[in-house]
């Protein structure tokens, strides 16, 4: 692994995130994972949702993991990129992870919670939080700016012993194979990987391959090569929230060896982005999902974020009304939407 900053940064990033941090207890694992839910199939990155007035809509966020659960989604995760994470206030992360937690209980869908934050006493918060209330796993992005990988791996070493919970790391940026290997073989919780950083339908070999498959591969940037993804063995996949439901229908048909039928069910949601673009909210409000007026909280570009797809072009080079997109979704998806 190369070193790409200086020995005294590594060493203040070091303290920042705090050594002698209590170990994991290996009882509390076993028992966990006896009971845990499968952390395997689509896992879509949650959406904010605000109201009119710019407050964070907590009964939105109930509401996007019901419908999960309504629509056979596996898993649910936030706050992610896609989320806005960098927008939310700490008050917005802790309420926000209550409700999600809270909605999701007695539901199949998992539900993993982001705790990545610039301030380590944060990230301890977040993760504490996350296990108390019933999460199903923890993800983080690597801090910003931080490109020296044994920085990086010192920082998921901590974060993997905050909690007995599984850990999944967000691969961005240059993050190579060897840094996640490395990982995998010091902590003992990080199992899952969302890989987005290289060309991930490369690397996933290899780290099958090295880790005995038990390093767990999801996909991101808008799932946009689901098929190639499913056919190079990725465990996961990570699209947007709106179409959820036939993606995980296209998930479920691939592994009950309806091949043609999974490339059929995906060929649906391309087609789809062709009309509009599967990444607006104002699918989920078109889907009754959440409120007339919820709206995303803008924010600046995020490491990471770059490449992802899913956008499609909005047919006439605008962007459809709601209604518009309801009536759309009744022509051509209405039979295949579970959610």
């Amino acid at each position: 692994m190369t070193n790409r900053i200086g020995t005294s940064d590594r060493r203040d990033f070091l303290q920042i995130m705090g050594l002698g941090l209590a170990g994991l207890a290996l009882s509390n694992r076993a028992l966990r994972a006896a009971t845990a839910k499968p952390l395997r199939g689509l896992f879509p990155i949650g959406f904010t949702p605000f109201t009119p007035d710019n407050k964070m809509d907590l009964e939105g966020l109930a509401a996007q993991v019901k419908f999960c659960n309504r629509g056979g989604v596996h898993g649910l995760v936030w706050p992610q990129i896609a989320s806005g994470w960098t927008t939310l206030s700490d008050t917005d992360r802790m309420d926000g992870t209550e409700a999600i937690l809270s909605a999701g209980k007695g539901g199949k869908t998992a539900l993993v919670i982001g705790v990545q934050s610039p301030e380590p006493e944060a990230v301890t918060r977040y993760a504490k939080q996350a296990e108390k209330l019933g999460a199903d796993a923890i993800v983080s992005l690597p801090p910003a700016g931080v490109t020296d990988e044994k920085a990086l791996l010192a920082y998921y070493q901590q974060v993997g012993r905050l909690t007995t919970l599984p850990l999944f790391a967000q691969a961005v940026g240059t993050m190579s194979v060897d840094l996640l290997l490395e990982m995998f073989k010091t902590i003992p919780t990080m199992r899952y990987v969302k890989d987005e950083a290289g060309n991930p339908l490369e690397r996933v070999a290899e780290l099958r391959q090295k880790t005995g498959d038990q390093l767990k591969v999801f996909s991101g940037q808008g799932v946009a090569t689901m098929i190639t993804e499913m056919e190079r063995g990725f465990s996961g996949h990570c699209p947007y929230t709106t179409l959820a439901d036939v993606f995980a229908a296209a998930f479920d048909l691939w592994h009950n060896g309806q091949k043609r039928e999974a490339f059929d069910m995906f060929g649906r949601i391309q087609a789809f982005g062709s009309i509009t673009p599967i990444s607006s909210m104002d699918i989920m409000i078109a889907r009754g999902v959440f409120k007339a007026g919820t709206k995303s909280r803008p924010a600046p570009p995020a490491p990471g974020a770059e490449g992802r797809g899913g956008g499609g072009r909005a047919r006439g080079g605008r962007q459809l009304s709601v209604e518009e997109i309801r009536q759309e979704l009744d022509a051509y998806l209405k039979p295949h939407l579970r959610g």
